[in-house]
């Protein structure tokens, strides 16, 4: 035993002398190790390569509580983005069968859907992007490491085996983009032994069947909405209020659709516990803030989406001093993603302060692996980021809510114009366009420049991601409205927009 232990001892001085070593001749194995294979590591990595850097990714996807795993590409490839924008889509193809039948289409017999061959079709595209990921890395001449990283000092990391074996590195910079993970409530008896997040219902063999989706994040909305899409029963019980840190208005169009579309709502109530019953139904108990009523119903899967955590917790952090933002536990980072320890930066979901998106990750991670290979000084740009909630009635924004610009500008000091209108697709097949609409938030004075861009209809995130190139070139409500829109489609109606909020007219557009 002693010689064992001796062993150890000697194992561990030598691999103290071999970081020792490479610190004091500023010799390191790599220019750049980054720790998170996700969108934002990945775009990094390569870009870091193309530059000339020696660079390895360590990539390691710890199981989530239900044991679901995955492959190389982070949370947008494998639980998120992807399999989310597809599932999705099957939902509106749903839609777009029953709108078929008003304009022509002879459908035979009842039309159903299949989860299975849905779903292993999902899983068999995110494989696939999975090894196109790691042949991208091969073809750039990025090491890539499945290992679960943990930083040592400013210059090494350490990776971890699945079995417990470790690997050194040594490099002159580490980039920490490892993301974050669904949290689950600790307050909630039975919510961890008996539910499921998005780690895990891109994966389900079978259909999740009626399902209660806890939270009213976009998460939450955009799961519920094509589970309700592909004909299950679906609830969403939302604690307070739906899409928080969006506008509002919007937030409030977007389920009031759903609620037409067939999702249920329980609102203002807050779950207390779940019980697995003989018949292998979960029992869900909760409680009705507004009366203290208590409630009972029975459902096949409990989807909790009440919020994610950063993955900081294994990395080491507290030991070499990187700030964190106590409350959040994210990496406290400069306008260039430094962290308060030379030669260590960060970026992407794990940033504090930083928009939780895929494409912001990408870009930042890219400009970042340009500066530190020293062939660029520009910074990454936050403001005015375009997103699109993929609910069954999109919703795209850039720029500021309503609210914010009202906050900052005051009431006064703001114009809102805003029009409801229909896309042209919903009138043969006749659907409700009610909570079809847009609102372009403008200074008040001066030139009016557009501070905050909304959209609510069919393709949000097409119309909204052209627009979005008029916030980088400081584009005013002059601007749009001199712009010639296409007809007939649904994104020309934002050139068209003519009405304000402060007339109180009615801001129905009735034709061109």
């Amino acid at each position: 035993m002693a010689a064992l232990f001796g062993g150890r001892r000697r194992w561990r001085s030598s691999q103290c002398f071999h970081v020792w070593s490479r610190q004091l001749t500023g010799k390191y194995d790599y220019d750049l190790v980054v720790v998170g294979g996700g969108s934002g590591g990945l775009a990094c990595s390569k870009e870091a390569a193309q530059a000339g850097q020696r660079v390895a990714v360590l990539d390691y996807v710890e199981p989530s509580v239900r044991g679901t795993k995955w492959g190389l590409g982070g949370t947008c490839v494998n639980v998120g983005c992807i399999p989310k924008k597809l599932m999705h889509q099957a939902a509106l193809l749903g839609t777009a069968v029953k709108d078929a039948k008003k304009y022509g289409w002879q459908i035979s017999g009842p039309v159903c859907h299949d989860w299975a061959t849905m779903a292993e079709a999902v899983q068999n595209h995110v494989r696939s992007l999975n090894w196109g990921h790691r042949v991208q890395l091969q073809d750039k001449k990025v090491k890539y490491l499945n290992l679960k990283g943990s930083l040592m000092d400013e210059h090494t990391v350490k990776g971890l085996t699945k079995a417990g074996k470790e690997t050194i590195l040594t490099a002159k910079n580490i980039v920490i983009a490892t993301g974050g993970r669904p949290k689950y409530p600790t307050n909630i008896q039975g919510a961890i032994e008996h539910g499921i997040t998005s780690d895990d219902i891109f994966w389900l063999k079978k259909s999740p069947g009626k399902t209660l989706v806890v939270g009213a994040s976009y998460v939450a909305l955009e799961c519920a909405g094509f589970l309700t899409g592909i004909g299950l029963d679906t609830t969403v019980m939302a604690r307070s209020i739906a899409l928080r840190g969006f506008d509002q208005q919007m937030a409030g169009l977007v389920t009031d659709y759903m609620e037409e579309y067939g999702t249920k709502f329980a609102w203002k109530c807050v779950p207390k516990r779940v019980d697995k019953l003989s018949s292998g139904a979960l029992q869900v108990t909760w409680t009705d803030t507004r009366t203290g009523n208590e409630h009972k119903d029975t459902y096949d899967t409990v989807l909790w989406a009440v919020g994610r955590a950063p993955e900081t917790k294994a990395l080491g952090l507290d030991r070499l001093g990187v700030q964190l933002n106590k409350e959040t536990g994210k990496i406290v980072v400069g306008t260039d993603e430094s962290t308060s320890v030379p030669n260590i930066y960060a970026f992407g979901d794990i940033g504090e302060g930083r928009p939780e998106l895929t494409p912001t990750a990408i870009k930042a991670g890219k400009l970042l692996a340009r500066r530190l290979a020293g062939h660029s000084t520009e910074l990454m740009n936050y403001d005015n980021v375009p997103t699109t909630v993929f609910t069954p009635l999109e919703y795209g924004c850039v720029g500021l809510s309503e609210e914010e610009a009202e906050k900052r500008l005051g009431k006064d000091g703001i114009e809102v114009y805003h029009a409801f209108y229909k896309p042209l697709e919903f009138t043969v097949a006749e659907r409700d366009a009610s909570q079809c609409y847009l609102k372009v938030v403008c200074e008040r004075g001066g030139d009016m420049k557009i501070l905050g861009l909304h959209f609510t209809g069919p393709n949000a995130g097409e119309v909204t991601q052209g627009f979005a190139l008029g916030f980088q070139c400081g584009a005013t409500y002059s601007h749009l409205s001199q712009t010639v829109g296409i007809h007939p489609t649904s994104a020309e109606e934002m050139t068209k927009v003519n009405i304000t909020k402060r007339s109180g007219l009615d801001a129905t557009v009735t034709g061109c």
